[in-house]
Formats: structure tokens, sequence, C-alpha cells
């Protein structure tokens, strides 16, 4: 009903309301708006958008809200039009009583700026209260020879409105009697008094009836009335007074339940049931009287219930003393809460985030919160610290807002996540704290490149691996998460001896493990350089270049190749020569191997593994010279066949072999005489008495029958020769006889005259020795003319015609280097 009048108020007054209701001020740094009480929901109380100078648009997508601090919201926010309105209807009365001043302050939040803006409305109050007595009557008892001008307290209306609104002026009914005076207190609060003009007669008139008017000064007038019963009493009978007019006390809030805080007294002349005083309460509201008591006896006011300075500080009570009779007097009762420090500092967080980049700059706000203290004075003062290790800093915002922003850089790699604890603190003694844990999340940024532990690295594999063969493995760390923390790897382009080096290695892009694609092989090439690069998933993506020198390990895979004694190629044979005169340590020969490996798997040996003579040759064991180890004697065949072997340090070892031929004779028909007898024979690979046997029955025989023959041929041969042979013995002195000599051999050393031979005229027969060489694992073996048979040549045997054209050349060698 009150709501309808207000209305009906503002229906004629529509531009005036609605100016009332956008009035701000602007040159205070707070936006200040008035509203009446009692408006409709909805009602526009102020344009935030534009005062604050943003678009409608700004408020909705930077998500401005209200902050509630749990209280109830009479406002509300329509982010659409960026206006403010009403979000209930308001009565001024209940929310600031008879504060001359209702004002309520509001928060408005901007989340995405995370900035905090301060609103003040203030209610103005309306004429929505009439005027109200505690009663709707009330009895006042005078004795029937009170002198005029006496005054007697009247009830008091109360209304709730302020300003121009409350109550103005009481009005009396006319009467003979009694006339009216408003007297005024200290609080401009109005105390009606009856005062009497007239003399009372009880017999006359025992009881006159008078109306008492209240009336505020809205517009229209609201009043209210009360009905006034006043009887007129015997004589003889004393009003009782109060000691004190005003009592006044002070008490802190946490005084316990039942604490006496004062007596009030009062005195009254008279005795028996006109003496006896009673207490009373008057023009007490409910919660008033659930905080105190009074005994109506006594005097005596207690404390009923704990007391709060944060829901009152402060309570005004009027209090009553009544006689027997019914006379009565009034005093007031001032008490004062003292406010001690029994609050801790509340934290409401308005904003805050959960989680920050961490390359985010200083001063990012990641908090928004406000504090506050119910407690007053030093007990209400907070302050706000964090730990000081943090890289966070608090700073003050509006009002009683603080912000918690970032000090310097952040580093999820060090700390991936705060605890933040917020202490707040009153000025109190003992001082009270509260704390606020927020939790901070910093969120990841690719800031991290992979990195390798070392900045080059060394592979090594064995030569002939299998294709496929795991290589290496390279790993990256990257201290970044997730997806920028996730390496890929992958090998620079590049080329080895005209091929990509993607056909040899290739890698794994998410183990870093390295396979070879090729088998490798030590002798072609020994090891490679590639680049290998680690990237993470990172937008944009980091790398990091690494060099991994790949190593070929040798492996045993080539057995050692014999270059002297060479393998002949024209199909003759050949002979080492050593004279019968050599003394012990003599030279003989000298094999030469090389091994396609390296390392110790090229390390060669030489052994001598068969020989016709044992113990007539040494062998050196790294420098394969074959040397004779004592002095010829008689009994010493003249070829001596030798088998050297030449191993390796591989594991397993691989060797190989060849055969040597030693013929020993100091002259050149010797040699030619154990050619031509060499030239069918194989050498004894076993000493068999028996085939020698029959070889020199076979040869004695032989020598019987052509005999003649032969002597009558070599007679001849040599009357043609000697002069030949005188000649060019002088070209065959000094003759090494270790050098190597063949079929072909043999002419080569008389055409260069390398060698020197000493030749007798009376040479009756000569000695050619055909051998072969034993080539093992490397050399193939070339075929002789005939089967190998020792065969011994005289002028008259018949030769084959390998044997007999080799005569025939040696001659005419010979004839050549005769000077004519």
């Amino acid at each position: 009903m009150a709501a309808r009048r207000i209305r009906q108020n503002c229906s004629g007054r529509v531009l005036f309301c609605f100016l009332l209701g956008t009035l701000w001020d602007a040159g205070s740094g707070q936006i200040r708006y008035s509203v009446p009480e009692e408006m409709e929901k909805g009602f526009f109380v102020g344009d935030i958008a534009k005062d604050l100078g943003l678009e409608p648009w700004a408020l909705s997508e930077g998500g401005a809200r209200i902050v509630s601090r749990g209280k109830t919201q009479h406002f509300a926010l329509n982010v659409r039009t960026g206006s403010l309105v009403t979000a209930d209807r308001i009565d001024r009365e209940e929310l600031c009583g008879r504060a001359s001043v209702c004002t309520i302050n509001i928060e408005i939040l901007l989340a995405d700026k995370v900035k905090i803006y301060g609103v003040e409305v203030e209610i103005t109050d309306v004429n929505d209260n009439s005027p109200l007595f505690e009663t709707k009557e009330t009895e006042i008892k005078i004795i029937e020879k009170e002198v005029s001008g006496s005054r007697f307290l009247l009830p008091e209306a109360f209304d709730p409105d302020v300003g121009i609104n409350s109550l103005q002026s009481y009005q009396l009914s006319p009467n003979h009697h009694f006339s009216l005076h408003v007297q005024r207190g200290t609080d401009e609060a109005k105390y009606p008094e009856l005062v009497l003009d007239r003399g009372l007669d009880r017999e006359e008139e025992p009881v006159h009836h008078l109306i008492l008017t209240a009336s505020d000064g809205g517009d229209p007038v609201r009043s209210g009335t009360v009905h006034i019963r006043v009887t007129v009493l015997d004589a003889n009978d004393n009003a009782p007074v109060f000691t004190q007019s005003l009592y006044t006390v002070s008490v802190p809030e946490n005084v316990p339940v039942g604490t006496l805080l004062l007596t009030v007294n009062a005195t009254d002349p008279d005795e028996g049931i006109n003496g006896k005083m009673t207490y009373f309460f008057r023009k007490m509201t409910q919660k008033t009287s659930q905080v105190f008591g009074l005994n109506s006896l006594t005097g005596d006011i207690t404390v009923l219930e704990n007391l709060d300075y944060e829901k009152s500080s402060f309570y005004d009570i009027d209090i009553e003393v009544r006689d027997g009779p019914g006379l009565l007097d009034r005093a007031k009762v001032l008490i004062k809460v003292l406010d001690v420090n029994d609050n801790a500092p509340d934290v409401i967080i308005t904003s805050v985030t959960n989680s920050i980049s961490e390359n985010s700059s200083a001063g990012s706000v990641i908090a928004l919160f406000n504090v506050h203290d119910r407690d007053s004075g030093e007990n209400g003062q907070v302050t706000c610290s964090i730990p000081e290790h943090l890289p966070f800093k608090l700073e003050k915002s509006y009002g009683n807002y603080y912000s918690l922003v970032t000090d310097r850089a952040l580093d999820r790699e060090q700390i991936s996540i705060y605890n933040v604890t917020v202490t707040a603190t009153d000025g109190g003694n003992p001082p009270l704290s509260s704390d606020t844990h927020i939790s901070l999340h910093i969120q990841d940024t690719n800031d991290n490149p992979p990195l390798f532990v070392q900045t080059s690295y060394s592979a090594y594999v064995m030569e002939n691996n299998p294709r496929g063969t795991s290589i290496y493995c390279l790993t990256a760390q990257d201290p970044d998460s997730e997806e920028n923390g996730r390496i890929t790897y992958s090998i620079t382009d590049d080329s080895v001896h005209g091929a990509p080096l993607s056909s040899y290695v290739s890698i794994n892009s998410e183990t870093g493990v390295l396979y070879a694609l090729r088998s490798f092989d030590y002798e072609q090439f020994r090891g490679l350089k590639l680049g290998v690069t680690a990237k993470d998933s990172g937008d944009p993506p980091l790398s990091t270049n690494v060099t991994l020198t790949l190593f070929i390990l040798d492996q045993n895979d080539n057995a050692p190749e014999i270059l002297y004694p060479a393998y002949p190629t024209d199909g003759s044979t050949g002979v080492e020569l050593a004279p019968r005169s050599a003394e012990p340590g003599y030279l003989v020969t000298k094999v030469v191997a090389v091994d396609g490996d390296s390392g110790q798997n090229a390390w060669l040996s030489y052994h001598l593994l068969k020989a016709t003579e044992p113990g007539l040759f040494s062998m050196g064991l790294h420098s394969g010279e074959i040397k004779t180890a004592r002095a010829f004697v008689d009994k010493d065949a003249l070829k001596q066949n030798l088998v050297v072997t030449v191993t390796d340090n591989g594991k397993p070892p691989l060797s190989a072999t060849v055969s040597v031929t030693v013929v020993v004779a100091d002259t050149i028909p010797e040699i030619l005489s154990d050619l031509s007898s060499l030239a069918s024979s194989e050498p004894p690979k076993d000493s068999d008495l028996t085939l020698y046997l029959v070889i020199a029955v076979a040869s004695v025989s032989c020598l019987f029958f052509f005999f003649i023959i032969v002597l009558l041929a070599q007679r001849l041969y040599q009357w043609q020769t000697s002069k030949i042979l005188e000649s060019t013995s002088e070209h065959f002195q000094n003759i090494p006889a270790s050098e190597f000599v063949g079929i072909d051999g043999v002419r080569a050393f008389l055409q260069s005259y390398s060698h020197e031979v000493s030749l007798t005229s009376d040479s009756r027969k000569s000695q050619v020795m055909f051998t072969r060489s034993n080539y093992v694992d490397t050399l193939t073996m070339q075929p002789n003319c005939e089967k190998k048979e020792a065969l011994l040549i005289s002028d008259e045997s018949v030769l084959c015609k390998e044997d007999q054209s080799f005569i025939q050349r040696f001659t005419g060698i010979v004839k050549q280097n005769t000077p004519q």
C-alpha cells in the first residue's frame, strides 16, 4: 500500500524521479547514483556503460558483473543495455533505519580486465510511513491538587521516515484544562508534554479524554493519533522521580551474558502502596528487548545475550517508573558497545585465474580480492601480505580491494604450480589474521629447444653388419610439456661417395635410434659424419643440431695377400738360388704379403710350415725373410721346397700359404742340370725311400745306354760353345743366389747382368728344375707340361718340347751376349 502511494507521488513527477535516479558525481572518481526507495523491480538507476566510457557490448564481452560478497543484491546489471537497474523493491527504513543518509555501495567487476569499479547509490526517502504511537490509548493519572503549570509526559509517536517525511508536529484536541508543549531533545527528537492550565476537581470531572495527533511533513501529510485518558486522583499522592534523567554506560562487546550493566533508581516519598515503584522499558523494539533485561523491582539492567558491536554499537532505551496509584516518571538510558578485536579479517576473492602463461609480462593480474574486518578502529585496519620468495606482489586497488600480480618473469620449467597464501592481518591486540590460498598453474610456452647431453657424438659399427642393424640411440631432452616437449628426430641431407646419406642410415623420428640401411665395408670407407636434428612440436617449433661421427670398425674379413713371390702369369715357375757356400744367416729371399684389413687384423706373422730339410732355413716372424739357419752340407738336397704360411692377427685368424723352391748351386751348369731334372720331378712331400730307389735305378740304366751317344754329342756341343762361354763367363760374376730365378728369371738375369754365374768348359750335363708354387687360398695352380716326375737330362736325352725350347732360348741368349 505504501509502494502504491509512492508510485502515485512519482506519477505526477516522472521527470523528477527519472532525474533523481540518474544523477552521478563525475568529479569524485567514483560513480554515484541516487534512486528513490520502493521503486519497482527493473527501475533504471544509471547508464553504467556510458559513465565508464564503454560501449554496452563491452560489458557483456568483458564479463561485467556485480560483486556480491555474500550480501543481498538490490541492483542488477543489464549487460545488453549497459544500465544499472533495481533488482527488487528497496525499503530505506529497513536498510538504514533513521540514518540521515542511506547509501549502498556496489562493485562492478570487468573480468577480462580484472578491474573493479565502485558505484555508490543513495536511497532517498519517500513518505511511505505514518507517525505511529506505541499504543492506541494511554492513561495519565494526576492528583486533584496538582498546581497549574505542571507538566506530564505524553507518549511519543515514531515515524521511520527521515527528513521532511519524518515526524514534524503534535496537536492536542481542544479542552479547558490542558495544553500541549513539545520539547526538543539533543537528538532532535520531539517529546510531547501535557501542561495543566487549570486546576482539577475529581468530584466535578474525575476523567478527561484527549486526542493527541502526530503529523509528518510529507506531501501529502501523514498522521497518527493516540487516545489519552486523564484520571484525577485524590490528594496526598506523589509521583516517583528518577535520580537521573539520563543514564549512560559503555560496555565491551565481549561481556558475558548476565552481566549487570547499571541500576536505575527512582524515589517516591509516599508510603505503602503509593510508594511502591515498578520499572518498565518503553518504546523498546523487539530486537532490543532480546538483548537487555530490566528488573522491574530493583531497576537492574542486565545483558540477556551476547553483544555484537558489528550488529549494533549503540542502544537508546527509554525507561519508565510507576508507583502504585499510577504516577510515573521517565528517563533515558544510552548504552555504548565498545569494539573488541573478536573478528578476523575476511578475504573474499572476487576474480581469480587458475592458470597463467609463463611468458606473461610483469604486472599481469592473477586475482582480485576484497578484505574486510567487521571490527572498527585499529581492530578493523587490515594489511595483506604474501610470502617474499614468490614472484608475485600485492597492489592496492579500489577501496579495500587488492590485486595479486606477477612481479617478474615466470618459468614453468623451474616451478609449474604455485600455491600462494594471502594473509590478512588486522591491527588489534593481539592481532587476528586469516589465510586464503590461491593455486596457480603455469602454462607452458615453447621457450626451450631440445637439448642433447653432448655437442657431438661418436658411434661405432662393425663392418659387414646386417642391414637394419641398430647403430646408436640419440636422445634429446626438452623441459617443455605436451606438444612443446614432443621431439622428432631427423637426419640432415648430405651425400657420401656420391650417394645420398639417407641410403646409408636412417633414424627413428620418435625414439632417435639410428639404423644401418646397408652393410658397411671398412675397406671402402672407414667412417662418415652426419647431422641429426631434434625438433619439438611447438608453435613455432624449436630445434637443435648435433653431429654424429660414425666409425666403421674393421672385421677380419680379408686373408693376407702374398705379393712376393708373385704368382707367374706366363706359365713359368720360379726358384730361389742359394750358393752352397752361404753362411748361416744368409738371406735367401723374402716373402712379402699385405692384408686389406687394419689394426691387429693386419698384423701379419710368417711361419715356415714345411721344409725339405727341417732346420736348414729360418723364417723371420714379422719380416718374412727366409735365411739359412746353418751352412749347407753335401748331403743336403739341391732343391729345397719350403711352404710358408702368412697369418694375420684377427679373430678368427685368416692365412695364406706359398711354396718357395730354393736351389742350392754354385754354377750355371749345376743350375741347368738341376732345372732339367726338376722339370718333371715332383718335390717329395714325404721321404719315400722306395720312390727314390726306383728313380735311381732308372737313371743309371738310361745313363749306361746313352752314355756313348751323350759323350759324342757333348763333345761336339762343347766344341761349338766353348768360345762363347769363355767370352760370357765374365758377365756372371758375383750373382746373388737369393734372387728369385725361374725359367724366365734366368733369361732376365742373363740379360740384365744382375747375377754372376761361373760356367766351366768341361760341364757334361745340365740340370733344369721345373717347379710350381703352391698358393693357398689366393693363388691358382698353373699346369706343368707333364706329370711331376724327376728326370735327369743328359745331352742324349729326349726332353719335352717345353724344356727343349727353354734350352734353345737359353743357348741363344748366351750366344747373343758373347762378343764376336
